[in-house]
């Protein structure tokens, strides 16, 4: 994905990278944008791609349509109880590859910008707690509403309760009530609310300011934030410290002081 590209398909559009963001929209209204087998493998392999590109720097994730992402595709699980197994391997397996993709997007050395317009349900609402950075519509709503079917959302409650209090997490998990735009932001689950009218603007000025930016500082960042999360204090500081040494040696971090010092614009090796 090293030139410029323009696909698409009955389930994601592809564009760029342009000036090093490239954009990906889940294209599927029909189905409400729901996370298919299929479309969560041609995501994994998406951003797979875009993580070895240095053309690419910003991943950006939206959805055409009134709904963001409806979560799994729910014709597609009942179709599968017809199995022999009654569906459990192909329930584990694409449990699994969900899961799969979330993490592959924590560990994506690029950070990725959720843009939210209308609904993220249930694994939607996932997607959205699992990206980097989310801006919603105003008209943007969140909930993971698995217990009004009799199933529990308990894959996305990894991502969300990574984002939202325990206890505001629960009551999404237990009550299926939606979340407002306002109301994601306040309990931490998107970053900031648009005017529906603006969200494609707010988005494109977010990954542009962030695509000016070292890439290869927001590498060593982005894995440590992650890495460090779950660790105690001590050995959380004795990461960092081993990964502002290493960010210290690069190429970048001595363009960037002495750009500073200089008082010029930096320019970084893309590296």
């Amino acid at each position: 994905m090293n030139t410029k590209t323009s696909t698409d398909d009955a389930t994601l559009r592809i564009r760029g990278p342009e000036k090093g963001v490239l954009a990906l929209t889940l294209n599927d209204t029909k189905s409400r944008n729901a996370l298919s087998l299929g479309l969560i493998r041609q995501l994994r392999g998406t951003l797979n791609t875009a993580g070895a590109d240095p053309a690419i720097r910003v991943v950006v994730l939206g959805a055409t349509g009134p709904v963001f992402s409806s979560g799994h595709d729910l014709k597609e699980l009942t179709a599968h109880r017809a199995d022999p197994d009654k569906g459990v391997r192909f329930f584990r397996m694409l449990f699994n590859q969900c899961g799969a993709l979330m993490t592959e997007i924590a560990r994506l050395p690029k950070p990725v910008i959720a843009a939210v317009r209308g609904t993220a349900t249930a694994a939607g609402c996932q997607l959205v707690a699992a990206c980097d950075l989310a801006v919603a519509a105003k008209s943007a709503t969140f909930a993971t509403p698995g217990v009004d079917i009799g199933l529990f959302c308990a894959s996305p409650a990894v991502a969300i309760s990574r984002n939202v209090g325990a206890k505001r997490a629960m009551e999404m998990l237990l009550t299926a009530d939606k979340l407002t735009a306002a109301e994601a932001l306040q309990a931490g689950l998107i970053n900031r609310v648009v005017d529906d009218k603006e969200l494609d603007a707010a988005v494109a000025e977010l990954a542009a300011r962030i695509a000016a930016k070292s890439a290869a500082a927001i590498r060593f960042g982005k894995a440590a934030f992650h890495r460090q999360r779950n660790m105690d204090l001590d050995k959380a500081y004795g990461l960092m410290a081993r990964v502002m040494t290493a960010n210290m040696l690069h190429a970048d971090a001595g363009e960037g002081i002495t750009a500073f010092l200089e008082k010029r614009v930096p320019k970084w090796a893309n590296q």
